[in-house]
């Protein structure tokens, strides 16, 4: 298959993330980390508006109540675009002034899962020895519980849409891994934690992911110039090359999930000498690969 990938959005961003698409405004939130920024792309009218952050921001996703709920420094916050203000919901995470959010998603329940990262970067270790960034979950309560430890650079984070699988990858280069999970939804609970696909086997590292409704995952190959189409029992199902080195999040979007959503990383962060291969590095890229998306619902929290 040949799919054309596109810049829709010229945007210059340095770090690119946190892709989700908000089906009651039929637009693409996103974000960049470095700004810090928050941004809502409108594909129809080509229009993005940009508001700035407090704090480093890792992920964001619309909300059942209205507005969006961001991942900051501070913690877990309510967002309100009609006047651009911003209010703590729960500052449990990221918990260290060290750390910043990185990935997240909502789970089929309204959940918003999302995981820490040193702001500085991952520090070196020794083998064997545990990052230590965690995953937390933000409850429909407003309450938030660590789920899981010893991550360096945690991404990846996908439900299965019928909820019975969590997805969560490392993109460290020591690790670059991407693991399954069984996930009981009516808790909340992932369990039985296995690997799913070891990207030492391919280009690009694990970044951003996302779902398609046959239930197959979608991998930001960070470093690899590719996103992959990866089927429950962890095959490459497809390969779709990108004009950036390094594509970091994934969301489908369009009227019936059609089309596939790509966040990327700018100048300062792309590797020196590849400037004039990848002019719109950090950008925001759209194709259609030929599968219908999964889109995870507004968080209720």
């Amino acid at each position: 298959m040949n799919t054309t990938v596109e810049c829709v959005l010229d945007a210059k961003a340095t770090l690119g993330e946190g892709a989700v698409w908000d089906a009651q405004s039929s637009a693409l939130w996103w974000v960049d980390i470095a700004a810090p920024s928050l941004h809502r792309f409108h594909p129809g009218t080509k229009k993005n508006q940009t508001w700035s952050m407090p704090s480093a921001i890792g992920c964001v996703a619309p909300r059942r109540s209205g507005g969006a709920i961001v991942g900051l420094e501070e913690g877990w916050c309510a967002f309100d675009p009609a006047d651009g203000s911003i209010r703590l919901l729960n500052d449990m995470a990221p918990g260290l002034a060290t750390h910043r959010f990185n990935d997240g998603t909502v789970d089929p329940a309204g959940r918003f899962w999302a995981g820490t990262m040193p702001k500085s970067g991952p520090r070196d270790a020794a083998a064997g020895e545990a990052g230590d960034g965690t995953l937390f979950c933000l409850d429909v309560d407003g309450s938030c519980r660590a789920v899981l430890d010893g991550l360096y650079i945690q991404n990846g984070l996908a439900f299965s849409p019928d909820g019975k699988r969590m997805y969560l990858s490392d993109s460290y280069k020591p690790i670059r891994t991407i693991w399954v999970f069984d996930y009981d939804l009516e808790t909340g609970t992932p369990s039985n934690r296995r690997t799913f696909f070891d990207t030492n086997a391919v280009a690009g590292r694990p970044d951003g992911a996302a779902m398609d409704a046959e239930g197959c995952y979608w991998m930001a190959g960070i470093d690899g110039w590719q996103i992959l189409r990866l089927t429950p029992d962890g095959t490459i199902d497809l390969t779709i090359p990108v004009p950036v080195e390094k594509p970091t999040c994934l969301a489908f979007g369009g009227p019936r999930l059609e089309q596939l959503y790509i966040t990327s990383m700018g100048d300062g962060l792309i590797s020196p000498g590849t400037e004039d291969r990848q002019p719109q590095a950090g950008g925001v890229f759209v194709c259609e690969p030929g599968v219908v998306g999964y889109a995870p619902p507004a968080c209720g929290a």
